[in-house]
């Protein structure tokens, strides 16, 4: 296929080039993977500034996303590359190819660098999602920072680079420029940004970001990063985001505020307690669900209350295909036995649904991330259970809401049990949200809008 950038992807790519360490945050749907490619195709073909690339990757993406892309473009063919994922013979075999691009999933960071017995000799390193390397407590995180210093070249692509709070900023810039521009420890990090903010007596559980804190963090990363959103370089269709709630019974919002009390609940059909703050949180979000699990790991009803609301949103679409998002197991059970849908798990599933075939289908956040493409089969998404984090969140709407999509309008139901934990979670992903919003328009690239 022949290559016609927009002018955004040319600007992205001509960033690259001239920045050793970049940090390119594009949304979904902008083309990260051909603006990148096109800025690698001159790096190690026109250039030979560079002549070995590792690509890492979420699992699918490495698997189809890159080589997919890599065939699919006309101004790409010579740039040779190999898939390095399956077993530890395959991934050996394919890392011992000649070839240009090394591709590997996140997971095999760590192998790579201290288990393969092979020479970490890259000159450039592609990392694709950074935001996977914002704990810099990881051993991806650490493996790859042992190996880090020999590469003259880094890229970090990502659309949510702070999905959590300014917090996750640091490991990422730290593996991106090593800790030149946001320090080199995570602890002077702290003290230069952040104050203390829940605690239990010295033990502190989360900070605050310092007055004025945002806008210098995102002054010192400016140089080598760019940012650029769908909506203002795409023709996006509107996005519509609904609440729909629901309330318990007088009896149920009894029983749930005593779980939250006292740690411990007896149901009908059993008792359901929870050892800590954190196991605590789980199950009251189960409960605002409908079903919580007991101590056999089965699960016990609650209520019926979101099943009921989701009917209502299943007979309103009229026929037209619905994508719910679930988060529990036991959600899907439910689902599923007051329910005709099917499970998006499969490329043939994939394939069904975007077909038209598929009237009502279910997912997981957890599997509805990057670079699967659900746009053609719908326009309509229900989260029966949100998610606390703001990256699975927004990736799961960005399947419909993307580039591609040929409704007007994508609407995205949240349904929500009015005074349960569901409120706290929805209020979260707000608030991580807006933080994450500072963060892409200060850095945004100084492009014209085009309408």
């Amino acid at each position: 296929m022949q290559y016609s950038p927009h002018e955004y992807q040319t600007y992205a790519t001509e960033f690259i080039l001239a920045h050793p360490i970049a940090a390119i945050l594009l949304s979904m749907g902008l083309g990260k993977s051909v603006i990148t490619l096109t800025a690698l195709f001159d790096l190690c073909l026109d250039s030979f500034e560079i002549g070995r690339v590792l690509i890492i990757a979420p699992l699918r993406v490495a698997r189809s996303t890159w080589p997919e892309e890599i065939r699919k473009w006309d101004h790409l063919r010579g740039l040779t590359y190999s898939v390095a994922v399956g077993s530890e013979g395959e991934r050996k075999s394919a890392l011992r190819q000649q070839v240009s691009l090394h591709i590997i999933n996140r997971e095999n960071v760590q192998w790579l660098v201290e288990q393969s017995g092979l020479p970490f000799d890259y000159d450039m390193i592609i990392v694709d999602e950074l935001s996977s390397f914002k704990s810099y407590q990881a051993k991806r995180f650490r493996s790859l920072m042992k190996a880090r210093p020999t590469v003259k070249r880094i890229v970090g692509l990502t659309g949510t680079p702070s999905a959590n709070g300014l917090m996750d900023l640091w490991a990422e810039f730290r593996l991106l420029d090593l800790g030149k521009r946001l320090g080199r420890f995570i602890t002077h990090y702290r003290e230069e940004f952040f104050l203390p903010d829940k605690r239990n007596g010295q033990q502190i559980f989360t900070y605050k970001p310092k007055t004025g804190a945002e806008d210098e963090i995102f002054r010192r990363i400016s140089d080598i990063t760019i940012s650029m959103k769908s909506t203002d370089y795409l023709h996006m269709p509107e996005c519509v985001i609904n609440e729909v709630s629901v309330a318990l019974s007088p009896t149920e919002q009894e029983a749930y505020t005593r779980m939250k009390q006292d740690l411990i609940v007896q149901l009908r059909d059993g008792e359901i307690d929870a050892v800590n703050a954190a196991a605590l949180s789980g199950k009251l979000c189960q409960m605002a669900n409908g079903a919580v699990y007991g101590e056999d790991h089965q699960a016990v009803a609650f209520h019926d209350r979101k099943l009921d609301a989701l009917e209502d949103l299943l007979e309103a679409a009229n026929g037209n295909p619905v994508l719910i998002a679930y988060w529990f197991r036991h959600d899907l059970e439910r689902i599923r036995k007051r329910f005709t849908v099917r499970e998006i798990k499969t490329s043939q599933d994939i394939s069904d649904w975007n077909a038209g075939k598929l009237p009502v289908a279910v997912i997981h956040p957890a599997s509805a991330g990057h670079g699967l493409n659900l746009q053609a089969g719908g326009s309509t998404l229900i989260w029966f259970g949100l998610t606390w984090s703001l990256e699975l969140y927004q990736q799961t709407n960005a399947r419909l809401w993307r580039q591609g999509q040929q409704a007007e309008t994508v609407v995205i139901h949240n349904i929500i049990t009015k005074g349960t934990i569901d409120e706290q979670v929805l209020n979260a992903l707000q608030r991580k949200d807006k933080t994450q919003s500072a963060l892409i328009d200060a850095v945004k690239a100084q492009l014209e809008v085009r309408s």
